[in-house]
């Protein structure tokens, strides 16, 4: 599972990276969680970013809200599964990020924060398909989620999940619409643990309403507990 991520990169950053424009509005945001309003970039709009919700609504769920269950996919079921089959199909998306988080359970009640990055810790994006659906007022509302695979070598150690992250070769073809289904899947494998780096983070993030540099800043995990005010 992939229920938070991080996309810290200033927006010239993030147009230089995915030759997309960025809106004018972008601020960098430390800690996305589901439901929020974050930059996609889609198959029907290539070459701009796109304001979608975190959480999908599938298709057999007319004019409900935004659900935070609908987060994610496997990815060896994508094409399969009729809630995500049509949204595989006809609309994919990159979710641009730069790390995403795990919680490492130690003991019965306590969990420690770990951040995962590429090694070089350059933005990245994570395979995904969206959705367009009428709310209970009548407008037409965007979501998104991401598409999660067998985890690393890295990530097995926290967790049984990990997303989908794209090779840069491969978000054009994730992207294009004439892409045949067989090429698709294999784009959906797990990435290279040798390529990633992980640590541990402050507990502010285990709050959604913490969005600051503080929440991604390497923190040693005797400090997990301690003095909050380290990290403001």
């Amino acid at each position: 599972m992939c229920g938070r991520y991080s996309l810290s990169k200033s927006k010239i950053e993030l147009e230089e990276r995915f030759q997309a424009e960025m809106l004018s509005d972008f601020k960098p945001r430390y800690n996305i969680a589901p439901t929020q309003l974050v930059p996609v970039i889609t198959s029907d709009s290539p070459k701009g970013f796109s304001y979608f919700y975190w959480g999908i609504t599938p298709d057999f769920a007319k004019n409900k809200p935004v659900s935070q269950k609908f987060i994610n996919a496997k990815a060896e079921s994508v094409n399969e599964k009729v809630s995500f089959k049509t949204s595989f199909q006809k609309r994919r998306c990159l979710i641009p990020a730069d790390g995403f988080f795990e919680w490492k359970k130690i003991g019965k009640k306590t969990k420690t924060p770990y951040r995962f990055t590429l090694a070089n810790e350059e933005p990245f994006a994570f395979a995904g398909i969206w959705e367009e659906y009428e709310n209970e007022k009548g407008e037409n509302k965007h979501t998104f989620l991401i598409l999660t695979t067998a985890p690393n070598s890295l990530v097995s150690e926290i967790h049984d999940r990990m997303p989908v992250i794209l090779n840069r070769d491969d978000e054009k073809k994730w992207l294009d619409k004439y892409s045949k289904e067989e090429e698709l899947i294999k784009l959906l494998g797990t990435y290279p643990a040798n390529e990633m780096i992980s640590y541990t983070v402050s507990p502010l993030v285990n709050s959604v309403g913490n969005d600051s540099p503080a929440i991604i800043r390497k923190t040693s995990p005797m400090d997990q507990f301690g003095n909050y005010t380290l990290f403001g």
